[in-house]
C-alpha cells in the first residue's frame, strides 16, 4: 500500500508540470520572408524579351563578346524571340531571333556574352 501511495504522489508531482500556465511560454517569433539577392552582374534578357536591369551603354557595335541587352539596345527594338536555358555544364545559353524583312538573324549568347550569329 505504501508503494502505491508513494507511485502516486510521484506521478502526481510528475504531471503537475504538464498542465500549468502558459503565461512562461515565449511569445511566438515572426520570422521575415528572406529577401531575393540582388542580381548579379551585368543585365539579362528575360524569356519575354525585355532588360532585368539598366544596359550599358559601352557596345558601339554588334560583336562577339557584346551582352544580351546590348544587343536589344544596339537593335534598337524588343527581338521576336528569346529562348533561355541553361547547358548540361550549368552555363546560361540564351538564343535571340529578330525576324526583320526578308531575313531572320538567330543570335546565341553563352552567360550573357555573344557566342555567334546565325543570318
Amino acid at each position: 500500500m505504501r508503494r502505491t501511495v508513494i507511485g502516486v504522489a510521484l506521478m502526481s508531482f510528475g504531471l503537475a508540470g504538464c498542465g500549468g500556465s502558459t503565461d512562461r511560454a515565449a511569445p511566438p517569433v515572426t520570422i521575415a520572408a528572406p529577401k531575393p539577392p540582388p542580381p548579379a552582374g551585368p543585365p539579362v534578357l528575360a524569356p519575354d524579351g525585355r532588360c532585368t536591369g539598366p544596359v550599358p551603354a559601352a557596345a558601339t557595335e554588334i560583336a562577339p563578346g557584346i551582352g544580351e541587352c546590348e544587343l536589344v539596345r544596339l537593335k534598337g527594338q524588343p527581338p521576336t524571340d528569346v529562348l533561355v536555358g541553361e547547358s548540361g555544364r550549368g552555363q546560361r545559353e540564351v538564343q535571340v531571333l529578330y525576324t526583320e524583312p526578308g531575313a531572320k538573324e538567330l543570335y546565341f549568347f553563352v552567360n550573357n556574352r555573344l557566342d555567334r550569329i546565325v543570318k
